[in-house]
């Protein structure tokens, strides 16, 4: 009974440290809870972007090790001469210009966690010495021939595929399997497009609080866009398209034409070709009524004036379907979801063709006049 209310209370904890409504950050969160109380190794695996080193944060923040500190290390940025140093330390004159001991990441994080971001991109060599610190639990500071006791958690993340790299033998199986005891899956934006909008609002505030730049707020049809748009750069890249936005919109309210392409490097998404591009412009720019800006969910207008984003969202595929005579294909892309994604939606709102109006058995095309 004590364990299940102590579980409880880890997962709630881990519900501040994560935004958003999706399926994936609930499952997140609950993945964090479970994890957090114990001291095994976790392997984050994520396309760049996706909050790694968030989640990795979470985890140490919801353990009996939030007293500790969190150091994390980029293992892609730093160069090879220097990994046993940085990591494990050295002890004066170890080397030309150690005029002074370092203690090292290792021993920097004693008590608490440490962060190994990008492990997929360390060489064998690197990977061996790394393994045998995991292995033995203790360090070697260069130019010591002592050994030293270290007590740390291991967080490692990668945008690598592990297994695949184990196979073309670029890693090392046995630091794998030290590395892959617990894992969790971050997951691209363009998959949980539901976490936009709470991201984006979290991001403004936060731009606000911390950097006093102006509390600005979204149109419906800007965060339209915004979810039709596949976000190559993830989460990262919405949080630099939201700041570009606040700081050359001068206007309170961030329109369409700020969302996304003021990100003049972004790539089309596949399978989209101009006409595409064009009729989700055009559908997205489209509002219920008017273009409402997006507020607090505690502002409401009055009864029976104001829709919900739920009503917004169903009326928005509802018109979409119909355009495109209900081929579901068709729909996936000018919207810029997943097919499964809106096979889900359909689902969520009872959104079917009616007897009158049967589903498209070709694809629909869409023309733009020249």
């Amino acid at each position: 009974m004590n364990q299940s209310r102590e579980q409880t209370e880890d997962e709630n904890r881990a519900v501040n440290d994560l935004i958003g409504i999706s399926q994936w950050t609930t499952d997140v969160r609950k993945r964090i809870g479970q994890v957090a109380r114990y001291t095994s190794s976790v392997l984050i695996n994520g396309p760049s972007g996706t909050g790694k080193e968030l989640i990795a944060r979470s985890i140490h923040n919801n353990s009996p090790r939030s007293g500790g500190p969190f150091v994390p290390v980029d293992c892609a940025s730093i160069p090879g001469s220097l990994f046993a140093s940085q990591l494990f330390g050295h002890v004066k004159g170890a080397f030309t210009g150690a005029s002074g001991a370092a203690l090292g990441c290792f021993r920097a994080a004693e008590g608490g966690t440490i962060f190994l971001d990008e492990v997929g991109e360390l060489d064998l060599e690197l990977q061996s010495k790394l393994l045998r610190v995991i292995q033995e639990r203790q360090v070697m500071p260069v130019g010591s021939h002592e050994p030293i006791p270290i007590d740390v958690r291991v967080i490692s993340a990668t945008n690598r595929d592990l297994q695949r790299e184990v196979a073309a033998g670029r890693f090392r199986l046995d630091l794998y399997y030290r590395l892959d005891v617990l894992s969790i899956d971050s997951a691209p934006l363009r998959t949980r497009f539901e976490d936009i909008e709470p991201l984006a609002r979290h991001f403004i505030e936060q731009m606000a609080a911390d950097r006093g730049m102006p509390r600005k707020q979204l149109t419906s049809a800007a965060l339209r866009l915004m979810q039709a748009y596949d976000w190559p750069g993830n989460v990262r890249q919405l949080q630099n398209v939201l700041e570009r936005a606040v700081v050359l919109c001068e206007s309170a309210a961030i329109g369409p034409e700020w969302i996304p392409r003021i990100d003049d490097t972004a790539m089309p998404k596949p399978g989209h070709t101009a006409a595409d591009a064009a009729a989700i412009a055009e559908l997205a720019a489209e509002s219920v009524g008017s273009d409402v800006l997006l507020t607090d969910s505690s502002e409401e207008g009055p009864s029976g004036e104001w829709q919900s984003m739920a009503e917004n969202e169903r009326e928005h595929l509802r018109r979409t379907l119909e355009h495109t005579q209900y081929n579901q294909s068709a729909a996936a892309r000018l919207l810029g979801i997943d097919y499964r994604l809106l096979l889900r939606r359909m689902k969520k709102y009872g959104l079917k063709p009616s007897r009158t109006q049967p589903a498209a058995t070709e694809p629909v095309k869409f023309f733009v006049s020249p």
